[in-house]
């Protein structure tokens, strides 16, 4: 019998499960919620659903019907998910960690600017300590690898009612030929030293808990800190695609108190972008390094 890729097989009286991918089991719920849904904990419930289309609509849907802030949902296979700007995100069943977390800042509106720089911290320290690769994040919302190639996204969205959905996609085990776009990768092809998805969820799960819970409490500068000791943006040559159309080039130079990206013009006018498309520009070699950066305009 086969049954969402798994060959169900009869033995010893009860079935067993013999996967058709050795390299992508299945996440143990139950194991999950004993590890993580603990009393006095952060984490209010954890569900594990074989395939849905968005994890972020799942939880919104969840959080308009009341439910508390903690709740997390994750999919074994996504098919509809959202990056920023409508963008399509989807991969095969359990090549990667599909997750949405429900959260109720007690903190002003003016600061959830943070929520996806908080999830990026997260997910960087998860990623170097579980899969051993020197990840970074690209502002505001990208983990990359080695050569600036993509390998997770998040995306925050506000509900209503106090309420914002943080989304989390990140690349296990995808193949090559499995990349949705040229500059994607994903954990194991980077190499990394584990790429279980287990290990990895609690791993950013608990790390996630333990920043959220400080920039809660008010620790703006440990909060910053951690967050410019990860990010690969600060001190790069930057183009911003802004809304609207409009293009900002320059040195990203820092994240102000609300995490709006700072950017340093060729007249050393500093630029705060609330949001924007970042692309890290690679240096030209013919080019005089000395010359600024220039801000330029598209139509």
């Amino acid at each position: 019998m086969v049954t969402f890729g798994i060959v169900i097989a009869r033995g010893y009286g009860r079935p067993v499960n013999i996967y058709t991918d050795l390299e992508r089991p299945p996440l143990r719920a139950a194991a999950l919620r004993r590890a993580l849904v603990v009393p006095g904990g952060f984490w209010t419930d954890l569900r594990v659903v074989e395939e849905t289309g968005s994890t972020n609509a799942d939880v919104a849907a969840a959080a308009r019907a009341g439910a508390p802030e903690g709740l997390v949902i994750v999919a074994e296979r996504q098919t509809a998910g959202r990056g920023r700007l409508g963008r399509q995100w989807q991969s095969p069943a359990r090549a990667g960690l599909a997750l949405s977390i429900l959260l109720r800042p007690a903190v002003p509106a003016a600061r959830w600017g943070w929520l996806p720089l908080l999830a990026g911290v997260a997910l960087a320290e998860a990623v170097r300590r579980v899969a051993r690769l020197d990840a970074y994040l690209k502002w505001p919302n990208d983990l990359l690898l080695q050569g600036d190639r993509k390998t997770a996204g998040i995306l925050a969205e506000g509900v209503g009612d106090g309420a914002v959905v943080v989304g989390i996609g990140l690349n296990t085990t995808l193949r090559e030929h499995e990349l949705p776009r040229p500059d994607a990768t994903s954990l194991a092809l980077a190499g990394a030293a584990s790429a279980d998805r287990d290990p990895l969820l609690r791993a950013l799960l608990r790390s996630f808990e333990e920043v959220y819970g400080r920039w809660q409490a008010g620790d703006d500068a440990g909060v910053r800190e951690a967050y410019l000791f990860h990010c690969g943006t600060i001190g790069r040559r930057i183009r911003v695609e802004l809304p609207g159309g409009s293009t900002l080039t320059g040195i990203a130079t820092g994240v102000d108190p609300d995490g709006r990206l700072q950017v340093t013009d060729r007249s050393g006018e500093v630029h705060t972008v609330a949001a924007g498309d970042v692309v890290h520009v690679r240096p030209d070699p013919a080019a005089d390094p000395a010359a600024a950066p220039t801000q330029e305009t598209t139509g």
